[in-house]
């Protein structure tokens, strides 16, 4: 083959894989539930929630209006000026995904039950929590007190991580169950609301309140 004539064909087939190349999107990401890059399985935490906690997560913007307005209304214990943005419902940052490690955590409570004639919020004092790494993801536990929440941390959006567990109270065992006991199941919502600051969102919860906020800040 003449050189003029290998050069030209050489130059074709160049030009031909980079156009092919160019116009080749990349590969989606895997969807929730399907492999990633590394074999482990992405859960779905919408495979998992059961339909009473559905409910209470698709009207946790109720939950915030009524809580809010009650709190904002009726008398309460603590100090409710003092908690900034821990009560915005708007405050979430992005980068919402917790380091690991130990924290402390203080819940509030806002609304009431009971309606008129309970309180209208509660700021509770601080505790020790913990964000810790396992096989199924990262998982919340609050490690003393009376209630102690913990569940799975499962990714949803770059501003919100969906949390599925259950409570633990008195002198229980830390609860590490979640949909085996209805009436101590909760879904939450974490959200990263400053430098190193984090909030959980309980809408709806089991008892006394319309709205449980849990804040985090590292230890």
């Amino acid at each position: 083959m003449r050189p003029r004539l290998r050069l030209t064909l050489v130059a074709a087939v160049s030009a031909a894989t980079l156009a092919a190349c160019a116009s080749t999107p990349p590969p989606p990401p895997p969807p929730p539930g399907a492999a990633g890059p590394s074999g482990r399985v992405l859960r779905d935490w919408r495979s998992i929630i059961t339909s009473p906690d559905r409910d209470r997560y698709n009207r946790r913007d109720a939950a915030w209006t009524l809580a809010l307005q009650q709190a904002r209304r009726q008398p309460g214990s603590g100090d409710l000026d003092g908690l900034g943005d821990l009560i915005d419902p708007a405050a979430a940052r992005p980068g919402v995904i917790p380091p690991v490690g130990d924290y402390r955590c203080r819940t509030v409570k806002l609304g009431s039950q009971g309606g008129e004639a309970g309180l209208g919020y509660v700021v509770y004092d601080w505790f020790a929590c913990r964000i810790e790494q396992t096989p199924n993801g990262l998982k919340f536990s609050k490690l003393t007190g009376s209630q102690r929440p913990s569940g799975l941390l499962f990714p949803e959006t770059g501003r919100r991580m969906v949390m599925l567990g259950s409570v633990a109270l008195a002198a229980e065992p830390p609860a590490n169950s979640y949909g085996q006991h209805p009436d101590r199941d909760l879904v939450a919502v974490l959200e990263r609301i400053g430098e190193r600051r984090w909030r959980l969102v309980l809408p709806w919860p089991q008892n006394e309140s319309n709205l449980d906020l849990i804040d985090l800040v590292p230890a």
